[in-house]
């Protein structure tokens, strides 16, 4: 995998009485901005995350990856897993970008990964036409199930070719989807994607996806 460097802003959320962590990138003449949902033990410190937010930025998308949790929060296991209170902090902290100087009028997209993934969809049936386009790498949409025929917003499906069981789990969420959605197969991936170039295959995905389907429109 190849690292891509540049600066991003660590800021604070300040929302319901408490303070979240993120790192914000906000690119010139932004096409939009992407909020990262991570999955159960991850942060915004995310190596995987903060790669595909890299390419992002490099072609021209703002990004957000946030803690979705306190440092007092993640403590407590289940929490990780509480999927109802990881889509409240990620509607909550969508409304804060929303309201922002510099972000507020950006059109929105999701990337999930893992459980994340069930966050950001469960977010954007809540939001309806504010959240423009979703990715989901390696995620859960199933545990999404009961909302997923709500969804209007076009989603990504990407899952690794040798990740068997998200495959199956991924391929019951499409058929669930009325909207736009299309799952890509990675072949040679693994669940996290570690595989020698198969990250970089994620992340073009990902920008081809908000390119069509996020970016500001002219």
């Amino acid at each position: 995998m190849t690292s891509i460097d540049e600066t991003y802003k660590v800021i604070d959320i300040e929302i319901d009485g408490i303070s979240l962590k993120g790192n914000l990138r906000l690119a010139e003449h932004s096409k939009g901005i992407v909020l990262f949902s991570h999955g159960s033990g991850s942060s915004r410190l995310s190596t995987r995350n903060n790669y595909v937010a890299s390419l992002l930025f490099e072609k021209g998308f703002s990004s957000l990856l946030f803690d979705l949790l306190t440092a007092k929060e993640d403590l407590i296991y289940e929490n990780r897993f509480n999927i109802e209170l990881l889509t409240e902090r990620l509607v909550k902290v969508t409304k804060w970008v929303m309201s922002q100087k510099g972000t507020n009028k950006l059109p929105i997209g999701y990337f999930g990964a893992s459980t994340g993934a069930a966050s950001a969809l469960s977010a954007a049936a809540q939001l309806g036409k504010s959240i423009r386009a979703i990715v989901s790498r390696g995620g859960r949409p199933d545990l999404a199930m009961p909302i997923l025929k709500d969804i209007k917003t076009p989603i990504l499906l990407i899952v690794g070719g040798n990740d068997e069981v998200v495959i199956e789990l991924n391929k019951k969420a499409t058929a669930a989807i009325n909207g736009i959605c299309e799952l890509k197969i990675i072949e040679g991936a693994t669940h996290l994607f570690p595989e020698a170039g198969k990250l970089e295959i994620v992340a073009k995905l990902s920008v081809e996806w908000f390119d069509k389907y996020l970016k500001m429109r002219s």
